[in-house]
C-alpha cells in the first residue's frame, strides 16, 4: 500500500519535472544557462533547508556520509546539469532526448551490478517498453535521428551521471534522510556550479534585474517545487522503492514535458506522442513494480474473502 501511494506521488513530481523543462526554456532565454542553473539550484537548496529546519531535521552530516554528499553533489548537480546543458548545444533535441529516455535502462543495469539488484522478468519488459515510448515520442517529431555527434556523447555522460547519483543516494539514505541528503547535495553542487558559471560566462549576473517579474515567478516555481521539493520526495522514493523502480518514473518526463511545450510554448501534441505514452505508462506499470503490487493485493483480498 505505502508503495502504491509513492508510485502516486513520483507521478506527479514527474508532471511538474516535465513542465519545469519549459519554464527553464524560458529562463535560458533571458539568463547565462550555466549561471541561472547555479543560482536556481541554490535557491532550491535553501528551501530545502527552510522547509527541513521548520520540521526540526536539520543536522550535521558525518565524516563518511559528508563524502556522500560531495560525490552525489558532483554527479547529480554538477556533472549531470552541466554536460547535458554543453550536450544539448552541440546536438538535436531528437538526439537528446532518445539517449535521455535510456536513463532508466542504464540504472536498472547499474543497480543489477553494484547493488546486485536482480530485476524480474516484468521489470524487464517495463524498462524496454518505456524506452520504447520514449523513442516513439521523441521520432514522431518528424526531424529524425541525426548522426552521432560530441554533443551526444556528453549527453550521455549526463545521464550516466545521473544514474550513478541514484546508487550513490540509495546507499546514503540508510543512515542520512534524503530530504536532508537532497538539500546538502544541492547546496554542494550549487555552489560549484555557481563558480563554473562565473569562469564560463563572465558578467553572467549583468542585467538580470531588467528581467520582467513573469520570469523571477518561474524561476521561483522552477527552484522550490521542481527541484527542492521534487527531489526531496524523489530522492526519498529512491530509498524506499529502490533506485532502477524509482527512475522507471522518468520516462514520464518526455510526455509531461511535450505537454508543458503545448500548454505554455503553444506546440503541437500528436496521435503519435499518444501512442508512446500508451507505452511509457505500460512500462510505468511493469517497471516500476506497481502492477505486481496490485495483483498482489487483488490475490489477498480474494484469499481474506475465502477464508
Amino acid at each position: 500500500m505505502k508503495n502504491l501511494q509513492t508510485y502516486f506521488i513520483l507521478t506527479f513530481i514527474m508532471a511538474t519535472w516535465g513542465l519545469n523543462v519549459s519554464i527553464i526554456k524560458i529562463l535560458v532565454s533571458y539568463f547565462p544557462p550555466v549561471t541561472i542553473t547555479s543560482l536556481r539550484i541554490l535557491a532550491a537548496g535553501l528551501s530545502v533547508f527552510i522547509i527541513l529546519g521548520a520540521m526540526g531535521k536539520v543536522r550535521k552530516p558525518s565524516f563518511r556520509e559528508m563524502n556522500f554528499i560531495m560525490f552525489g553533489g558532483l554527479l547529480s548537480v554538477v556533472s549531470h546539469h552541466l554536460l547535458l546543458a554543453i550536450g544539448l548545444t552541440q546536438t538535436s533535441a531528437v538526439n537528446g532526448g532518445l539517449i535521455l529516455g535510456a536513463g532508466p535502462l542504464l540504472t536498472a543495469i547499474l543497480s543489477t551490478i553494484i547493488l546486485r539488484n536482480k530485476p524480474t522478468g516484468i521489470q524487464v519488459l517495463g524498462f524496454l517498453l518505456g524506452g520504447a515510448g520514449v523513442t516513439f515520442i521523441v521520432l514522431s517529431g518528424g526531424k529524425g535521428v541525426s548522426s552521432l555527434s560530441q554533443g551526444d556523447f556528453y549527453v550521455f555522460l549526463s545521464i550516466l551521471s545521473q544514474a550513478l547519483s541514484f546508487i550513490v543516494i540509495s546507499k546514503a539514505s540508510k543512515t542520512l534522510d534524503p530530504r536532508l541528503l537532497t538539500g546538502y547535495m544541492l547546496i554542494f553542487g550549487g555552489v560549484i556550479l555557481f563558480a563554473l558559471g562565473s569562469f564560463m560566462e563572465p558578467g553572467g549576473l549583468k542585467g538580470m534585474s531588467e528581467a520582467p517579474a513573469y520570469v523571477w515567478a518561474a524561476f521561483a516555481a522552477s527552484a522550490v517545487l521542481a527541484t527542492a521539493v521534487g527531489h526531496m520526495v524523489y530522492n526519498t522514493a529512491i530509498s524506499k522503492i529502490g533506485p532502477a523502480e524509482a527512475s522507471i518514473f522518468l520516462n514520464l518526463n518526455t510526455f509531461f514535458s511535450l505537454a508543458g511545450s503545448a500548454l505554455i510554448l503553444g506546440e503541437v501534441i500528436t496521435v503519435n506522442h499518444l501512442l508512446g505514452l500508451v507505452l511509457i505508462v505500460a512500462g510505468v506499470l511493469f517497471g516500476s513494480g506497481a502492477l505486481e503490487e496490485l495483483v498482489i493485493r487483488q490475490r489477498r483480498k480474494r484469499h481474506s474473502h475465502h477464508i
